[in-house]
C-alpha cells in the first residue's frame, strides 16, 4: 500500500506543515500484477463510487497494426522487454510499455491492464 497525499516536502526541498492528517481515501491499492495466464479480472469499486476492472491474468490482445489500422486478436506467448523493471520479463508482467511476442509478431502494450482489464498493443516493424 502507498499513500498518495501531498508531500511533506515542497519542490525546492523545505517543509511543508500540512493542516490535515493522513486519510483513509489517500491510501492506494496493492498492483494488480497481471501475468500470463487464463483470463481472470476483478472489479473495484474506486473513488466517487465508479468501477476499475483489474485483469489480474490474461493471454490474449488487441492488436493493431499501425500500417493497415486493423486490429486482431491474438494469443500472448511471453513478454520480451520491459522497461519499467527487468525482472518484470522473467515473472512475465504485463504493464503498459511492455514489449510482448504474440502470433502476429512483437507488440507494445498501450493500454494499462491493471487499470483497464483489458490488453491493447501496436504492431512493432
Amino acid at each position: 500500500m502507498q499513500w498518495q497525499g501531498e508531500s511533506v516536502r515542497k519542490v525546492t526541498g523545505g517543509r511543508r506543515r500540512p493542516a490535515a492528517m493522513k486519510r483513509r481515501a489517500e491510501i492506494g491499492r496493492a498492483p494488480a500484477d497481471t501475468h500470463i495466464g487464463e483470463e481472470r479480472a476483478r472489479v473495484i469499486r474506486t473513488f466517487g463510487g465508479n468501477e476499475k476492472v483489474r485483469a489480474l491474468r490474461a493471454n490474449v490482445a488487441n492488436v493493431t497494426n499501425p500500417k493497415t489500422g486493423d486490429t486482431k486478436k491474438a494469443k500472448i506467448e511471453t513478454v520480451e522487454k520491459n522497461t519499467a523493471n527487468p525482472n518484470y520479463v522473467r515473472r512475465n508482467l504485463l504493464t503498459k510499455g511492455a514489449v510482448i511476442k504474440t502470433e502476429l509478431g512483437s507488440a507494445r502494450i498501450t493500454s494499462r491492464p491493471g487499470q483497464d482489464g483489458v490488453i491493447n498493443a501496436l504492431l512493432l516493424e
